[in-house]
């Protein structure tokens, strides 16, 4: 299945269905008098978060969503039908921008959650609504009023715990096929991984969802490469997994270009819990390991984590790592009150 994590959508709210001018006819009731009927509501656009789905490609081929519309009201008082809401359902992670796709709609972060996008228009009043002492016989009715529509965006922040950030051939994609039973494709050049990619890894018992990301690069908050529009998926993570080729030229400035596009982003992500880990140990003698070691210590103010994605040298203890950091995050989550 192709990732999508971007789409737009037009939805519109069922119309309220007109209201009924009828009176009331029958044997040996010479003024029945009016029994119009009001007209059905019309339908919402539900949007609902679900299990199961970690991609927006649905709305790639349907983009237009429109609710039912009310029922026309009929004589003897009978109200119509009312329009079935429509619902739409999204990843959970998806979030719903404004058309301007500045201004947030909903955040639907957990599972069943749901917001009503487009209210359904109320049906209007049949004649026996508008019966008084003065007027007995009314000869009006209320149209239906229109539903609402809108358009809005959707993307999709996937929910992560972890995620793997790095300079393209870092190892990334490597690393995730080692540690979990993702797929990713690997090969020896720049850019291999276009689109995230989610792995369950397994340690201790315990489990924790890790994201691979497109590599980033020198100038990716201005669009060089493909951009850093992909970092959305790690604002949720509990912790970054930074992997630095160890055979690059300068582990240290690959090191500073990721924490300076980070920063540049926004959203949090320079303030997240980081684990630094030097990769492709095995292309590597003990001398030039522990000098990049001792470098990307002093630069990132935190020890390094030396490993092989290809051998699996280091991956262990590594994992226990994240997922001590993950725990935490997960009973500080917990704890917080939620957002009323």
């Amino acid at each position: 299945m192709k990732f999508l994590d971007q789409a737009k959508i037009y939805v519109k709210s069922g119309n309220g269905g007109p209201g009924c001018v009828s009176f009331r006819r029958e044997a040996n009731v010479p003024m029945g008098g009016p029994d119009g009927g009001s007209g059905g509501r019309g339908g919402d656009v539900i949007v609902v978060a679900v299990d199961g789905l970690n991609t927006l490609i649905d709305f790639r081929y349907q983009q237009h969503f429109k609710a039912k519309s009310g029922g026309n009201g009929m004589g003897a008082d009978r109200t119509g039908a009312s329009g079935a809401d429509l619902i739409i359902k999204v990843p959970a992670g998806t979030q719903v921008f404004a058309e301007d796709h500045e201004t947030i709609i909903a955040d639907m972060d957990k599972v069943g959650a749901r917001t009503v996008l487009a209210t359904g228009g109320i049906g209007g009043k049949g004649n026996a609504h508008f019966k008084t002492s003065t007027n007995r016989a009314p000869r009006i009715s209320q149209p239906g009023i229109p539903g609402e529509e809108f358009w809005f965006w959707l993307r999709l922040k996937l929910i992560a715990e972890a995620g793997l950030v790095g300079l393209p051939n870092a190892g990334k994609s490597t690393f995730l096929s080692r540690v979990s039973r993702a797929k990713p494709k690997i090969a020896g050049y720049p850019f291999t991984t276009l689109h995230p990619q989610l792995g369950v890894v397994y340690v201790a018992e315990e489990e924790f969802v890790v994201a691979d990301l497109p590599g980033i690069i020198e100038g990716a908050h201005e669009g060089a490469g493909l951009g850093d529009r992909f970092l959305g998926h790690i604002e949720r993570c509990g912790v970054i997994l930074h992997l630095i080729d160890g055979s690059g030229d300068d582990p240290v400035g690959a090191y500073r270009t990721i924490r300076h596009e980070l920063a540049a982003y926004g959203f949090g992500l320079e303030e997240k819990s980081e684990i630094v880990a030097l990769n492709k140990a095995d292309l590597l003698d003990a001398a030039t390991i522990e000098r990049h070691r001792r470098d990307l210590s002093d630069a990132a103010g935190s020890p390094v984590t030396v490993i092989s994605g290809a051998t699996g040298a280091g991956i262990d203890g590594l994992l226990r790592q994240m997922l001590e950091i993950i725990a935490n995050w997960r009973a500080r989550d917990e704890t917080m009150p939620a957002t009323p």
